[in-house]
């Protein structure tokens, strides 16, 4: 008789994890770190004590970051009294970074910084039996994606598509549509070749479940599962996808169902 193991629950994975703590003061210096923190995060690069915790972050990850401190201290057009600690889900090279960020006061109730955690989700989102080379970024076999104040994970194998909005982007899955705090430029590096594809500069698609192809109006389109679509395709991207789903140059016109 065969016996099945159940793998550990991402929460489960996340309570073992070591934690990230990040002090800022109220002008979102960089004050203090604990030993993970400084483990995990390029400090000897960076030098970020005494400077703006964006200068510590990519370029691409800042205008990200600046958004999370917002809504921290109740900015971005929506102040509350007591705004709860926000999430975020960031890329740095060959990790992947689950942060909350909480606003302190001092005891006259005044703003008096921020403190920053952050869990490393890489091996819970990370393909783990394909070792890569140092300079690639890790694949992805799951998704994280914030759902309130939840971090929930989705196979890559229920993917449908993947839509840029801006900084962020939407995850298309048959149970619906869901937030994810990665770029499309993030997601292309991280998953699998084999099966996703940009087909536009603000679309990747599952390969394995496109529905229909067709031309109009000199533009391709196609469709996937799910109802998600139709969905563009970029000329650059035509002749890569037309190889990819074993189809002649100039067969853009098919329908496939």
């Amino acid at each position: 008789m065969d016996l099945q193991v159940r793998a550990p629950s991402p929460l489960l994975m996340l309570e073992r994890f070591d934690v990230g703590v990040v002090q800022l003061d109220a002008q979102r210096h960089v004050v203090a770190m604990n030993a993970f923190a400084r483990r995990v995060l390029p400090v000897e690069q960076k030098q970020p004590f005494d400077r703006m915790v964006l200068s510590f972050h990519p370029e691409r990850s800042q205008p990200k970051v600046a958004a999370l401190l917002d809504e921290a201290a109740g900015l971005n057009g929506c102040p509350v009294a007591n705004p709860p600690p926000m999430a975020m889900i960031i890329n740095i090279p060959e990790r992947v970074l689950l942060i909350k960020v909480t606003r302190l006061a001092d005891g006259a109730g005044q703003p008096a910084g921020y403190t920053l955690v952050f869990y490393d989700i890489t091996e819970v989102v990370s393909a783990e039996d394909t070792p890569m080379p140092a300079s690639t970024h890790r694949r992805l076999n799951k998704l994280p994606m914030l759902s309130g104040q939840r971090i929930v994970f989705v196979d890559t194998d229920d993917v449908l598509g993947i839509r840029s909005e801006g900084h962020y982007t939407q995850i298309a899955t048959v149970a619906g549509s869901h937030f994810c705090n990665l770029s499309i430029g993030d997601l292309e590096a991280r998953l699998d070749p084999e099966h996703f594809l940009r087909v536009h500069r603000s679309h990747i698609v599952n390969l394995r479940c496109v529905l229909q192809l067709w031309r109009e109006d000199a533009r391709v389109w196609l469709r996937l599962y799910g109802g998600v679509g139709p969905v563009p395709v970029s000329r650059s991207s035509q002749a890569a996808l037309l190889q990819r789903l074993g189809l002649p140059p100039g067969a853009s016109a098919l329908r496939t169902a």
